[in-house]
């Protein structure tokens, strides 16, 4: 799961380093890539990829080594009054940012950017250092990342938490052994400045960006190191940077316990859509415990243990779309099916139907713990597990828990820097009432540490908000465009 991060390195440094290095990318047709990844290209969609090499470290930039980030770039043949190059980010971190402009430019019909978007600039995506087809981390086995998930999420006997503990530590070895101390160059302030990199690589004097979820703490950091080189900056799902990770990992727990509570109201009037209704929650628990006692097998021989239940249903609140899945899924476990159980965790955890992972929590670790250097000892997790359970009854204990990882993860830290993107334009940062990873509380805290954040919120479910609404997609497109900025403490109906 997302841990949020830590505040340790506000006053790093004083000056921005080493910028980019001047390289432009070298482009070459890559139609295998939506290929691999939808099936087909969207029509009137050219894609292209390249790739540059970054210094491992940008403070010893000669004497590091150096790692590939690769890009893919979208434009559309109707391109006319071209603006530049609009590059995204969807957070994680550890998501790629190549397959994420892929889907962008599928256009508003199938969840994409507007028309009038990607008529003016080209979609451009990359992967961070880490993630994917960029240098990836690769250090955690199937097998642990299945025990993992399969995990009691609240393991409250010391046998079970001895068990979690002993993975954590396993995981942690691992890596450390693979990577030893260049685990702290995957930290968010050194790809903050891979993307500089990006931006010179792209051709663009300015930058123009959308970073979602962890994206945007990805596009705080590098306003403040290169606040005189943005353009536009769209942050949608705030991160607050200010939080350490006890207080981030709380935040996610209140989120999380919100939305969990939105869904089931929603449960309450749905009908025959929720049938689970009308107690939602307490078929929930109830199938949480079930599966601790006596877990559903599925038909390739795998247990719906209570860890797959809970995180079938952290995926299914990152939409409000993802509802109506988990009513259906938890019903039908209840009935002997775990088959939709395993559908929205294994989505969740990026896990294919042979059991093979992506690198997605491999890159995830990595970064989360490179920029943290604060960890709660084993006996504060113990305290605030039972702390939080009692305050978020069916998420409390496992974001509690989920602080296990950095504590086993060695390696130097590496923290962002914290404060004022000094210089820079105003930053649009859109916030969901109802965002479950993210919460709406953060999205104020953001604004205001940057001292040029303005905020625009969504009044409705699920993570992030551009382009679900029509009023947010509005605001956004104009400021990306025209660099008209939303009008102050704008607010959009659902």
């Amino acid at each position: 799961m997302y841990a949020p991060k830590t505040d340790d390195g506000a006053a790093k440094r004083e000056t921005p380093g080493p910028a980019a290095t001047g390289e432009n990318a070298i482009w070459r047709p890559c139609p295998d890539v939506p290929e691999d990844l939808v099936g087909r290209s969207a029509p009137g969609m050219r894609y292209e990829c390249a790739s540059i090499a970054v210094p491992q470290d940008w403070a010893n930039p000669s004497g590091s080594g150096t790692f590939e980030i690769a890009l893919l770039r979208a434009r559309s043949s109707r391109q006319q009054a071209r603006v530049g190059s609009l590059v995204v980010n969807p957070g994680g971190p550890g998501g790629s940012g190549i397959d994420t402009a892929v889907y962008l430019s599928f256009g508003a019909a199938f969840g994409g950017l507007p028309d009038e978007i990607t008529d003016r600039f080209d979609i451009v995506g990359f992967d961070p250092r880490g993630v994917s087809r960029s240098s990836p981390v690769e250090c955690i086995s199937d097998a642990d990342l299945d025990a993992t998930f399969g995990a009691d999420p609240d393991p409250d006997t010391e046998a079970e938490f001895d068990a979690v503990e002993a993975i954590n530590k396993r995981v942690g070895d691992g890596c450390g052994a693979e990577y030893g101390d260049k685990l702290r160059y995957f930290s968010t302030e050194q790809a903050a400045r891979d993307m500089d990199a990006v931006r010179d690589a792209v051709g663009d004097e300015k930058l123009t960006y959308l970073g979602y979820s962890y994206g945007t703490l990805l596009g705080a950091t590098y306003a403040q190191l290169f606040p005189n080189k943005i353009r536009a900056l769209v942050l949608d799902g705030a991160v607050d940077p200010g939080q350490d990770m006890v207080a981030g990992s709380e935040s996610q727990a209140k989120g999380f316990e919100r939305a969990f509570t939105n869904f089931t109201n929603w449960c309450t009037q749905a009908g025959g859509r929720c049938p689970i209704g009308p107690d939602a929650r307490g078929a929930v628990t109830d199938s949480l415990e079930k599966a601790r006692v006596s877990p559903v097998r599925g038909r390739d021989g795998r247990e719906a243990t209570a860890g797959w239940v809970f995180y079938a249903v952290i995926s299914s609140l990152y939409t409000e779309q993802g509802w109506q899945d988990l009513a259906k899924a938890i019903d039908d476990l209840q009935s002997g099916d775990p088959s939709g159980v395993f559908e929205l965790a294994d989505r969740y955890a990026e896990r294919d139907g042979s059991g093979r992972y992506t690198n997605f929590f491999d890159a995830n670790l990595a970064v989360n713990c490179a920029d943290s250097t604060a960890k709660p000892t084993l006996a504060q997790i113990r305290s605030y597990q039972s702390q939080w359970r009692a305050k978020y009854p069916l998420f409390g204990a496992a974001l509690a828990v989920g602080m296990l990882p950095c504590a086993y993860w060695p390696g130097e830290r590496d923290p962002y820097p914290t404060g004022a993107a000094k210089g820079a334009p105003p930053i649009v940062v859109v916030g969901t009432t109802g965002d479950p990873a993210t919460p709406y509380e953060q999205t104020a805290k953001l604004a205001d540490m940057l001292g040029v954040g303005v905020v625009l919120t969504w009044e409705g479910e699920g993570h992030t908000a551009y382009p679900q609404t029509e009023c947010v997609t509005k605001a956004v497109d104009r400021y990306l465009i025209d660099l008209e900025v939303p009008q102050a403490g704008l607010r959009c109906p659902r």
